[in-house]
């Protein structure tokens, strides 16, 4: 696992303008060799207490995702994809997106009825409902048009990580061609996914357990803050998991979230990263990463490191983040 300490000296206003000295640890994600930065001295991304009730009621008078009106006002899928327009597991729903984000894309929510979802409240049955229907779309799409063969399940939630609604959803994406981190992870390769994972739990330090099939442990650099991972061993695309697999992932998901919740946080984004179901070596793998909150004035999580070096800067310590992570698990 590669690492490196930088430090600085400074002459501090603090302390009458004597030297002091500072550090920040560079850390390389042993699969991209992405690098990340970990700030021990300051808080970047404060959890809150903000009041989400009244933003959800201001909100849900014009949701489109909400009650009987999702059903008038969302699109429906092309009947050679599904008969049914839409598919729908219990209370989650699926539906094509309105905007062309790639060339197949869907929404799905968790819920028409629940237009305010606190991270705390959060199960392992409305996630693994609603992972069920994205698969069984990805499915559906690859039948129907064998070039698309990259697909990833995601989530922006919450106004901070990007979505435009309030109402909680997750996306897809089906494509003939991949994203950037589609791309880097599948010249990964079988060993060194192998290495990594093995790696991990000999250390123990940033392992979180496993539910069975699914292996969870926090992010050495991470990408984000209170970055996990989760990584499907045998299973190359989305198409490939079994209901068991959707049930775990469910159950592992919501359990990640709930925690989330405990630590002051209300918004997070995900992504499920698959490759073609042919790619040899390729373990389908997960990142969860928290967001800002939204509150009257914060501070956006994403600065020039990110966007720009594509080099996350974070202010906390993934060995802890496991630590409170573990005990999910043994829940």
């Amino acid at each position: 696992m590669r690492r490196r300490v930088l430090t600085s000296e400074i002459l501090h206003p603090a302390v009458g303008f004597q030297a002091q000295r500072g550090q920040v640890e560079v850390r390389w994600d042993p699969l991209t060799g992405h690098s990340a930065r970990l700030v021990s001295a300051a808080r970047l991304l404060p959890a809150s207490d903000f009041d989400l009730s009244a933003l959800a009621a201001e909100t849900q008078a014009s949701c489109f995702f909400c009650g009987p009106r999702v059903l008038e006002v969302t699109p429906r899928l092309l009947p050679a994809i599904h008969p049914e327009g839409r598919i729908r597991r219990n209370q989650a729903l699926l539906f094509p997106n309105i905007l062309t984000y790639s060339q197949y894309s869907s929404v799905s929510i968790y819920s028409p009825d629940l237009h305010f979802l606190p991270l705390e409240r959060m199960t392992a049955r409305l996630v693994a409902d609603n992972l069920a229907v994205q698969v069984e779309f990805v499915q559906a799409v690859m039948r129907f048009d064998d070039e698309a063969s990259w697909a990833s399940i995601n989530a922006n939630h919450m106004l901070p990580s990007g979505s435009s609604l309030f109402h909680p959803h997750v996306q897809s994406s089906v494509d003939p061609v991949p994203s950037t981190m589609q791309r880097l992870l599948a010249d990964v390769g079988a060993d060194l996914f192998d290495d990594y994972l093995e790696t991990e739990i000999r250390l123990g330090e940033r392992y979180v357990g496993s539910t069975g099939s699914v292996e969870w442990l926090a992010s050495f650099a991470p990408q984000g803050f209170n970055e996990l991972r989760a990584l499907v061993p045998g299973i190359a695309s989305p198409s490939q998991l079994q209901p068991e697999q959707i049930e775990e992932l469910g159950e592992g998901i919501a359990r990640m979230l709930n925690l989330y919740g405990e630590l002051g946080y209300q918004s997070f984004n995900m992504a499920i990263f698959g490759a073609p179901p042919t790619q040899d070596g390729y373990v389908l793998n997960l990142r969860l990463v928290c967001r800002s909150n939204v509150q009257p004035l914060y501070r956006s999580d994403v600065t020039y490191f990110e966007r720009l070096h594509w080099q996350a800067m974070v202010d906390g310590s993934p060995e802890e983040l496991a630590e409170r992570a573990r005990d999910r698990l043994r829940s």
